[in-house]
């Protein structure tokens, strides 16, 4: 199986080294990339300065799996990549990076809303804040309405 995870941010190199390596596939006419950033939210007069991923690795990963499998079948894709960040990532740096490649720019839009949307309610991904002062308290998702 394999594991979607990295150890600390998603750097720059890593995203354009993913990209460049899609220019010699000429089935592709649409890629939408997802980058989900660390924000120094305010949360009780509190800024937060990183995130501290965790989770359940091998369930994650399989949930992981599911979900994009799902979305192969949902949508006409190409191809579909997902990285996620464990351990410490600051305000400022990804920490989630999706992927997506298809013929039309359609499916690639709706593939890659759905894998966020999906990954963010199904899998065992759990992050703790981090505030300036050094304190800490897990992380609360928000889902946005789609």
């Amino acid at each position: 199986m394999k594991d979607y995870f990295r150890e600390g941010p998603i750097s720059s190199d890593f995203i354009a080294n993913s990209i460049a390596k899609h220019q010699s596939k000429h089935n592709i006419g649409a890629h939408n990339i997802f980058l989900g950033q660390v924000r120094g939210d305010e949360i009780n007069g509190k800024k937060v300065k990183a995130i501290d991923y965790t989770c359940y690795r091998e369930m994650a990963n399989q949930e992981i799996d599911h979900i994009k499998e799902k979305a192969f079948e949902k949508f006409n894709l190409t191809c579909a990549h997902i990285y996620h960040s464990l351990g410490r990532v600051d305000t400022g740096e990804i920490c989630l990076f999706v992927f997506v490649s298809s013929a039309h720019r359609k499916e690639s839009f709706e593939a890659s809303r759905y894998i966020v949307e999906e990954i963010k309610k199904l899998s065992p991904i759990f992050g703790k804040e981090i505030f300036e002062d050094e304190s800490h308290q897990w992380k609360v998702n928000k889902f946005d309405e789609l």
